[in-house]
């Protein structure tokens, strides 16, 4: 049989294979909020940065200043879809806390230099797009964070158990483990 791309999802649909649960599926109302404590900096920082349908400007600032590259100083925009995928992962794990980050953006600089230290740090990070993020969560089992990011299916998965964080980003849906 030979499908054009409407005909296809047009099936898909119907059968549901083109139906994903929309990452804020579980976020109530109009606000949507984020907390972050930098590990690296000691930097806090709890921001809506979603209200009246919109991205707040001076929230995202905010965000990509305290998950800028700690070691370089170097600010970059981090992806709202990458917040879009924390606040719904804090919603399903109903915890209120803030993400602990160990790593937000990395320049090219030093994500070449950790690539060089460590055969776990990806050439092609996401991480250099504003797109990754490496968490924990203060009272909440690793593996939990873990779990139910993978269950959300929204894009890579890692788990250090050994490092003690869980990498999660906005990239293609795949799954890994470290140290």
């Amino acid at each position: 049989m030979n499908w054009s791309r409407r005909g296809f999802l047009g099936a898909a649909a119907l059968t549901g294979v083109a139906s994903a649960t929309p990452v804020l599926a579980n976020i109530p109302g109009g606000v949507r909020k984020v907390g972050f404590h930098n590990l690296h900096t000691g930097e806090a920082l709890d921001v809506a940065y979603w209200e009246n349908g919109a991205y707040v400007p001076d929230a995202l600032q905010a965000v990509n200043h305290v998950l800028r590259d700690f070691r370089t100083g170097d600010v970059h925009e981090i992806s709202p879809k990458l917040l879009d995928l924390l606040t719904s992962l804090s919603a399903r794990l109903e915890t209120g806390q803030r993400f602990q980050v160990i790593s937000g953006y990395r320049s090219p600089q030093t994500n070449a230099h950790l690539h060089e230290l460590s055969g776990q740090v990806a050439s092609g990070s996401l991480h250099m797009k504003g797109q990754a993020i490496d968490i924990r969560l203060p009272g909440v089992d690793l593996t939990h964070v873990r779990d139910t990011a993978l269950s959300m299916a929204v894009g890579g998965v890692g788990y250090y158990p050994t490092s003690d964080f869980v990498h999660v980003d906005v990239g293609r849906v795949r799954r890994w483990s470290g140290s």
